[in-house]
């Protein structure tokens, strides 16, 4: 069955993950649903030329929250999800909601938090015909939207947590891997999972170092399914050719090392080589690369791909 999920002041949570929030949508496993994202407070709207979704208006008359965060829309609950178990994740569409995007340059924060003492923000038309977004340089880079929030909600323990780290629950991943034809897997802490999405990217390099990408309003399709044959404790996914581990934490040391393990363990799995031949083939044939350095907890991400685990 397919469902559609409208952004709006009552599908959208501004800034949070939190297990106790009530979902707005429930669907059975398996189930396709689109879901409309908004992004941005007051401070980025362009001038009435471009297109606004006019909810993302709503939701600010409502007032902007004191902690920053991401517009979420969710959480969507899937019937018979249990905790321990996982949701798979496959994104089907990713399509532009608007013609315009922004990216920003926060002082104190991103990469380099002390080499700018003025915040910078940036409007960037995008062409939706010609899938490239017009810098105010003359460059047209090529768009590949993706949503920078996928997650499930976090363990009740946790209490409300900021949408801005990614953790074992997902949230804010940055993986501009995560396109459409690829699957998310998440593991399942709430029974009934909770699915929220969120901080939609026209394109972003890996790193995300200003904190932020070409920040847009996206609408995706996906198929959330219920997954009782995997043991997952932390986010993975997969490409139609590559595998990927991740790691979050705020050293990027230990994010490599979690990316890494995970990636031993998921070879293990799909092959009958040993611990110490799965490492070596993680340093022949894997590759270790910067997810995002911004959102507190960093990002590691590894791909190898599919064709050496068989």
């Amino acid at each position: 069955m397919d469902h559609y999920l409208k952004a709006s002041t009552q599908t959208c949570i501004w800034g949070y993950f939190d297990a106790l929030c009530e979902p707005v949508l429930t669907i059975n496993s398996g189930d396709i649903v689109t879901i409309d994202s908004v992004s941005g407070g007051p401070n980025v709207i362009p001038p009435k030329e471009f297109y606004t979704p006019p909810e993302l208006k709503e939701i600010h008359a409502l007032g902007v929250p004191q902690v920053p965060g991401h517009i979420l829309t969710g959480p969507v609950a899937v019937k018979g999800a249990k905790r321990g178990q996982v949701l798979e994740v496959n994104i089907l569409e990713v399509n532009l909601r608007q013609d315009w995007g922004y990216n920003f340059i926060r002082p104190l924060s991103g990469a380099l938090p002390y080499d700018f003492n003025e915040e910078i923000h940036m409007n960037i038309p995008l062409d939706k015909q010609n899938m490239v977004a017009n810098l105010p340089w003359g460059l047209e880079l090529p768009l590949s939207p993706f949503f920078g929030v996928m997650g499930v909600s976090p363990p009740k323990g946790w209490g409300r947590i900021s949408s801005i780290m990614p953790r074992a629950h997902g949230g804010n991943i940055d993986n501009k891997e995560l396109v459409p034809g690829t699957t998310l897997y998440l593991p399942i802490f709430n029974d009934g999972a909770h699915f929220s999405v969120g901080d939609g990217h026209g394109a972003q390099g890996d790193g995300e170092v200003c904190v932020t990408a070409i920040e847009t309003a996206l609408q995706g399709k996906f198929q959330l399914t219920v997954r009782d044959d995997l043991d997952y404790i932390y986010p993975q996914a997969e490409t139609p050719t590559h595998f990927i581990t991740m790691g979050m934490d705020p050293d990027l040391d230990v994010c490599s090392e979690m990316a890494l393990r995970n990636m031993i363990d998921l070879i293990k799995l799909k092959t009958n080589i040993t611990t110490a031949e799965a490492y070596t083939l993680c340093s022949l044939a894997a590759d270790l690369r910067v997810t995002q350095v911004v959102n507190g907890c960093k990002g590691v991400h590894m791909m190898i791909k599919k064709d050496y685990t068989q």
